[in-house]
């Protein structure tokens, strides 16, 4: 093993655990209903769709189209009615969320 590839290693996994704990964030907004949330899930998802692409390869077929399915989902539940009410940020927020 050789000390680059530690590093790289490191760095990929600080990486990721922090964009998780930023995914988690968001879902939180979303379940509080929170403004600034939407953005950053729709643009989380519509990344999540360019990545179902690469992964519509030979063997990986069934992993790009999980992926799509999934951001898709999220993406008409984000746009759905009575989740932009819930999202516009009147000031008489008074929306279920779920």
């Amino acid at each position: 093993m050789h000390s680059s590839r530690l590093v790289l290693g490191l760095t990929v996994t600080a990486f990721f655990i922090l964009y998780g704990v930023g995914l988690g964030a968001v879902a939180r907004g979303l379940f509080r209903a929170s403004t600034w949330s939407r953005g950053p899930a729709v643009f989380t998802q519509l990344i999540q769709l360019a990545l179902a692409y690469s992964f519509w390869g030979s063997g990986t077929r069934g992993v790009g189209f999980a992926l799509a399915v999934a951001a898709i989902a999220v993406l008409i539940g984000v746009f759905r009615k009575e989740s932009t009410k819930a999202l516009a940020g009147d000031s008489e927020k008074d929306h279920p969320v779920l």
